[in-house]
C-alpha cells in the first residue's frame, strides 16, 4: 500500500516540478523488503503445507471409540465355520505339495516375500482376480487399467505421501514409485478436474499388483501368503456427492461381502476404531475371512470413506447444480479384493483328506469346468 502510495506521489511531484528522488529511492527500498517477505512468505507457507500433510483425516461422529484393533467392533459375520476333521496342512505345505507355487524359488529371484506361481497356482490366482473383475463390472464399476507406477503428486493426493514414504518402492532416477495400491492412480484419474453433479456417482474397479515394503513389519505374519511384498489386488473406487457417500460407503462393503459370499468362505465385517483408523479414512470397515488352519481372522478388504480428505490434496471437484459453486466430491475405495488371504482361507477350508483341494464351483468355469485340484 505505501509503494502504490508513493508511486502516487512520485508522479504528482513530477507533474508540479518537484524532486522526486527521495521518493523514488523510497519505492526502490520497498520494493526490496518485499522480495525479502515474499520468500519468508514462500517457505512459511511451504512449512505450513508439510506440517497439514501430516494431519490425519477426522473421524466420522459413530466411528467407535477405542486405541487399537483390540477395540474394533464386530457387525456381522457370515456363513459357516469350516470343520476339518483330519490332519489338515496348512495352506504353504499344502499348496507346495501340489505344485501351486513356490516360495523358496521365488525368494531367489526377488527375495522373502515375492510369491512365484505355478501351473494350477497360477491359473487360480488369475481366476480369483477375474471372478473379482466379473462380479464388480456387474454391479455396475467401470474397470480400468492404470498405470503401475505413479509420480510424488499422485501420492501426496491419496495420502500415502508424505507421511508413508518408507513403505514405498521407489525409481529415484525417475521420480516414480511403485503403486501399494490402486487406490492411488484410480483416484487421481480426477485430480484437478471439476466434474458435473450428474455424472456422480462414478465407480471404477481394478485389478493392479501392489508392492509395500512393510518396513517395520517383519516377524508378524511372515510365512506363505499371510504377508507380502508384491501381491494382488482388485480395488473398488468411487467418487460421491457428500450427502451420499455414507450410503455408497455401505454398499461398497456389500460389493465386497457379495464375492466372499460367491466363494463360500466364512467371514465377518469390523468398524475400525478411532485408535485402529487409517490416516485418511473418516470411517473404514474391514473385512476378515476365517481360516481353519491358522484359527484366526485374516483382513482381505478394507473399505473407507474419506470424505473430501483426499478430493482436498488432489483437488477433485464438482459444480453444484444448486448454486453453481464448485465443491469438493467425496471418494471411497475398497478392496475387492485382495487375492493372498482370500486364496488362504480357499485352500485352508476347501482341502480335502487326500490332499486335494475342491475348487469353489464360481471359480470352475475360470479353470476350464475344473472341479477339484490335486
Amino acid at each position: 500500500a505505501r509503494r502504490n502510495a508513493a508511486s502516487k506521489e512520485v508522479g504528482e511531484l513530477k507533474r508540479r516540478g518537484g524532486d522526486a528522488t527521495a521518493i523514488v529511492e523510497e519505492v526502490a527500498s520497498i520494493k526490496g523488503k518485499i522480495d525479502t517477505l515474499d520468500q519468508q512468505l514462500r517457505a512459511v507457507l511451504e512449512e505450513l503445507q508439510q506440517a497439514m500433510l501430516f494431519l490425519p483425516n477426522i473421524p466420522q461422529s459413530d466411528v467407535p471409540e477405542g486405541k487399537s484393533a483390540e477395540d474394533n467392533v464386530e457387525v456381522r459375520r457370515w456363513g459357516d465355520e469350516p470343520q476339518l476333521n483330519f490332519p489338515a496342512k496348512d495352506h504353504k505345505e499344502l499348496g507346495e505339495s501340489l505344485g501351486l507355487f513356490d516360495f523358496e524359488r521365488g525368494a531367489k529371484l526377488s527375495g522373502s516375500g515375492f510369491p512365484l506361481y505355478f501351473g494350477l497356482g497360477a491359473q487360480l490366482e488369475r481366476a480369483l482376480i477375474q471372478y473379482f473383475l466379473d462380479t464388480l463390472t456387474r454391479l455396475g464399476y467401470t474397470e480400468v487399467m492404470p498405470p503401475h507406477l505413479v509420480n510424488e503428486k499422485a501420492l501426496i493426493g491419496t495420502s500415502q505421501l508424505p507421511k508413508f514414504r518408507d513403505q514405498l518402492y521407489t525409481c529415484p532416477e525417475d521420480g516414480l514409485f511403485l503403486i501399494p495400491t490402486a487406490e492411488v492412480p484410480v483416484t487421481n484419474i480426477h485430480a484437478e478436474e471439476l466434474l458435473r453433479e450428474d455424472q456422480l456417482p462414478i465407480r471404477y474397479c481394478a485389478y493392479t499388483p501392489c508392492f509395500r515394503r512393510e518396513a517395520g513389519s517383519w516377524g508378524r505374519d511372515v510365512r506363505g501368503f499371510l504377508r507380502l511384498h508384491q501381491f494382488n489386488k482388485v480395488e473398488m473406487v468411487q467418487f460421491a456427492l457428500p450427502e451420499n457417500s455414507n450410503a455408497i460407503h455401505e454398499e461398497m462393503v456389500q460389493h465386497a461381502e457379495k464375492i466372499l459370499q460367491g466363494l463360500n468362505l466364512y467371514y465377518r465385517v469390523i468398524s475400525l476404531c478411532k485408535g485402529d483408523l487409517g490416516f485418511g479414512a473418516a470411517k473404514c470397515y474391514d473385512i476378515e475371512v476365517w481360516s481353519p488352519i491358522e484359527k484366526k481372522w485374516l483382513e482381505c478388504s478394507s473399505v473407507s470413506n474419506f470424505e473430501d480428505f483426499q478430493a482436498r490434496r488432489a483437488n477433485i471437484r464438482y459444480r453444484a447444480k444448486a448454486d453453481g459453486k464448485p465443491r469438493f466430491v467425496h471418494t471411497l475405495n475398497g478392496s475387492g479384493l485382495a487375492t493372498p488371504r482370500v486364496l488362504v482361507a480357499l485352500l485352508d477350508s476347501y482341502q480335502q483328506p487326500d490332499g486335494s483341494v475342491v475348487v469353489p464351483e464360481v471359480l470352475r468355469p475360470y479353470l476350464g469346468g475344473r472341479e477339484r485340484i490335486g
